[in-house]
């Protein structure tokens, strides 16, 4: 996984052109459940092997910062706490239209941000299709380190939601070679290389 800018990039602040799809994590790690989207990438990218084609992205909260990498990707995945009806833990879901009123309304403290990075997107005509917005209702946004455990809870549904999206989107994720061989998502994802495909 790549954190904007770091070393690994292709060239400082800009992703690689194009990026067929893009997972990122949103949120502040210093605001408790606020910092879940950059909890489940980081996740994400130990349990599972990251297909080619897929960037996964800690975006934190650096908003506009972000704008090359909305930009250049062809369809996006975004990951971040989300305010709405339901307890805490709850998942949701938001497609297309209805992702930027929930930036505008229900993300968390670092929303501003990222309204700025969608519009910037939407205003010079470079909007992922689809764009769809995953996350989980958060307890606490207070100043803390950690995920409260209603959330930390409801972690494992997210990724493999996260998960199912890209395979829909065609981009299967494999759990990574560190995991059990033995499980059945591993056995499907061996499958094809069996057979040299």
């Amino acid at each position: 996984m790549r954190t904007p800018g770091s070393p690994s990039s292709a060239s400082p602040g800009r992703a690689p052109k194009p990026t067929p799809l893009l997972v990122l994590g949103l949120g502040n790690l210093l605001l408790g459940d606020d910092g879940l989207g950059p909890v489940a990438v980081h996740r994400l990218t130990r349990r599972y092997d990251v297909p080619e084609g897929v960037l996964v992205l800690d975006g934190g909260t650096l908003g506009l910062s972000l704008l090359p990498y909305l930009e250049d990707a062809q369809r996006a995945l975004l990951v971040d706490a989300i305010r709405a009806d339901g307890p805490p833990g709850t998942l949701v879901r938001l497609e297309g239209d209805e992702v930027a009123p929930a930036v505008a309304a229900r993300l968390s403290p670092h929303q501003v941000g990222v309204a700025d990075l969608l519009d910037g997107a939407r205003w010079r005509d470079r909007y992922p299709e689809p764009l769809i917005l995953l996350g989980v209702v958060p307890r606490s946004l207070d100043l803390r380190v950690g995920l409260s455990p209603s959330v930390e809870a409801a972690l494992p549904g997210l990724l493999e939601r996260i998960v199912a999206e890209a395979a829909a989107l065609g981009f299967p994720f494999c759990p990574s070679a560190e995991g059990d061989d033995s499980t059945p998502a591993r056995r499907a994802c061996a499958l094809p290389h069996v057979f040299g495909v």
